[in-house]
């Protein structure tokens, strides 16, 4: 069950995932005999500090189970947008009549099932004190930059670069509002310490598992269901 403190999730799954090259959307494609969500969904709900699921899906979706509740946690559906941060801003909306402003919401991608249940812990007790935080993993491989034929213009420093990943944690309101903004000045933003970002916020880093994948392509599922088999 949830504690008191607990924090709903959002969990964007609207997109189509064309990379997978699958005429069914890839967050509805199998690993290891159930859908990817579902193996996303389950690790979220399992977590004792997520109180609540609300699942952002494209409009007449109908692979949606009609799911209701996961490890005795509720969950909630909204409809997406045109784009994830549409998505995104849709399902906090939603969340108004169970969620505060003031109060802390996680967002977490549909495509990353791996997620670690102490990563999620990390950044809760992490990421709450600095009034906002997101995974992330230090770059370590080399880093280079193209030039429009494809050759390597420039090694980039890869010191002080980061992945980002989800979870990702601030508050309702304040995402609301940063996502809003962005939309009005007609900028895509990625991420939702992106959208963070140009609200003058500077998002703390929490350190996550690099087997933290977002399954984006076709190889992505067989290495998500290795790492599954070996995950608690």
């Amino acid at each position: 069950m949830a504690t008191a403190d607990a924090l709903w999730c959002v969990v964007p799954a609207a997109g189509r995932g064309v990379r997978v090259g699958s005429d069914v959307p890839k967050q509805y494609l199998p690993i290891a005999g159930k859908p990817m969500l579902l193996h996303t969904l389950e690790r979220l709900a399992a977590h004792p500090r997520i109180a609540g699921l609300m699942v952002v899906l494209e409009a007449g979706d109908a692979r949606w189970p009609k799911w209701l509740t996961f490890d005795a946690k509720p969950v909630s559906t909204a409809i997406g947008g045109a784009g994830r941060s549409d998505s995104v801003l849709s399902g906090l909306r939603a969340l108004s009549d169970k969620v505060e402003e003031f109060q802390f919401v996680l967002v977490h991608d549909a495509a990353r099932p791996c997620v670690r249940a102490a990563d999620i812990s990390n950044l809760i007790e992490r990421g709450i004190p600095a009034g906002g935080a997101l995974l992330a993993a230090p770059v370590r491989d080399t880093l280079k930059r193209a030039d429009v034929l494809g050759r390597v213009a420039a090694t980039e420093p890869r010191e002080a670069r980061w992945r980002a990943l989800t979870p990702q944690l601030f508050r309702c309101g304040e995402l609301v509002g940063a996502l809003e903004s962005a939309r009005a000045a007609g900028i895509a933003v990625t991420d939702e310490a992106m959208a963070m970002e140009r609200m003058g916020h500077k998002p703390l880093l929490v350190e996550g598992s690099e087997d933290n994948i977002k399954v984006t392509t076709p190889a992505d599922f067989a290495l998500a269901q290795f790492l599954l088999a070996r995950m608690d």
